[in-house]
């Protein structure tokens, strides 16, 4: 009998670098494989486990709301949906909730947004920062500048720009009366754990004041408590004029959003904008029980628990400067800026049965689920400290 990878090589677009792998269940912080592995994850998948895997109370949510109905559309009144949108207002201020599957139909529902909102004031532009990650649709590409995310699959959007990430003087020049909007993450997460300097938003505030465009926080990845603030936003004085959001905010469960001041109440009109699944009542279901654990303190685990990893890792970085060069990031959203390619990283935390990610080449991108303890986290940082003791690199110049 072939085994599960053998199958899926012959049955799939081979488009991603799959773990090898082969998953039996998986519960709270660890992942058991069909051998009888347990492996300890620190990818959350992708940021999007937020409460770990099998949560009993997203487990519970979404057995209730199938036992009620699973999809009706949207042409009626559900109060998952509603109840779910209070849970969101109250959480991040804001006023009004577009439900989508995934964050980059959020990202291509934001740009039609900005359109719309822009068409009859004479703004044409959407600008965004290198190193942005904002999905995989067209709309969404438009405004990376990822070459393997983009080559030979264009032409993308016109009146769309990407500036350098963190660079005032680029800022300053490109934005004008054209200016639609800025579409930007605080905290990058495909970036490589960059945050944006304190000194840019600033400058972004006084641009905004006196141009009059849009600022579109993406918190795709940052959002929903990981950066130990509901949005990673909320650690500068700036308040965005529209926010995409998934991930973290399904619970696992396909589920996203776009969420706006209420300025913006009445841009789009009836049927300018819409979605057949976006709002799924057992998605929504989810979402419930992960703002609920939100508001029952798991903001306070994410600071705790991230904190203390961060202290250990920069413990790390001054044992071990010929590794690693900076420890980035906010709350369980953190990256370990290595001199070298991180994938030599993560195939020896493979050895280990740990699971991580890298982005930007070489950053161990570390975004666990939002309930792991110290315990976990301690066993990361040993793994670290285990290999790094060991692991023999040659660093030239070409390392990073």
């Amino acid at each position: 009998m072939k085994s599960l990878i053998e199958m899926e090589h012959s049955n799939f677009f081979q488009t991603y670098k799959r773990l090898p792998i082969e998953i039996e269940k998986a519960e709270g912080a660890r992942i058991y494989d069909k051998e009888g592995g347990v492996w300890l994850d620190f990818l959350g998948g992708i940021a999007v486990n937020a409460l770990g895997h099998s949560h009993p109370a997203v487990i519970q949510a979404v057995c209730n709301q199938a036992k009620r109905y699973m999809h009706v559309s949207n042409y009626f009144y559900q109060d998952i949906q509603i109840e779910l949108a209070a849970a969101i207002k109250a959480l991040s201020g804001y006023d009004r909730v577009f439900y989508s599957n995934s964050g980059t139909e959020a990202t291509d529902g934001a740009i039609k947004l900005v359109r719309k909102w822009a068409f009859d004031k004479n703004k044409t532009e959407i600008i965004a920062l290198s190193g942005g990650f904002h999905g995989r649709t067209y709309g969404a590409l438009s405004i990376m500048d990822k070459p393997l995310y983009k080559e030979n699959m264009g032409p993308y959007l016109e009146n769309t720009k990407v500036i350098k990430h963190n660079d005032l003087e680029e800022l300053k020049s490109s934005i004008n009366e054209k200016t639609a909007a800025i579409f930007l993450e605080f905290i990058q997460g495909e970036g490589g754990i960059v945050e944006v300097s304190p000194e840019y938003v600033n400058e972004l505030k006084k641009l905004k004041s006196k141009y009059g465009f849009l600022i579109v926080a993406d918190e795709i990845q940052a959002g929903v408590a990981r950066s130990g603030k509901f949005f990673a936003f909320e650690h500068y004085d700036i308040k965005p004029d529209i926010i995409t959001m998934a991930k973290g905010l399904g619970g696992g469960m396909p589920l996203g959003a776009i969420v706006a001041k209420e300025e913006l109440a009445e841009v789009w009109t009836k049927g300018n904008h819409g979605t057949t699944y976006g709002g799924n009542a057992v998605a929504c279901a989810a979402g419930l029980a992960v703002m609920n654990e939100i508001k029952n303190g798991l903001m306070e685990n994410v600071n705790q628990v991230g904190d203390f990893l961060k202290s250990e890792l920069l413990k790390l970085k001054d044992k071990y400067p010929d590794h690693i060069s900076e420890v980035r990031g906010k709350g369980l959203m953190l990256g370990l800026a290595l001199r070298y390619d991180a994938t030599i990283l993560l195939n020896e935390l493979l050895s280990k049965k740990i699971i991580a990610n890298a982005s930007s080449f070489n950053v161990l991108r570390i975004v666990p689920p939002l309930i792991i303890n110290k315990d976990d986290a301690r066993e990361f940082v040993d793994a670290l400290d285990s290999i790094f003791a060991n692991l023999i690199i040659e660093v030239t110049n070409d390392n990073r």
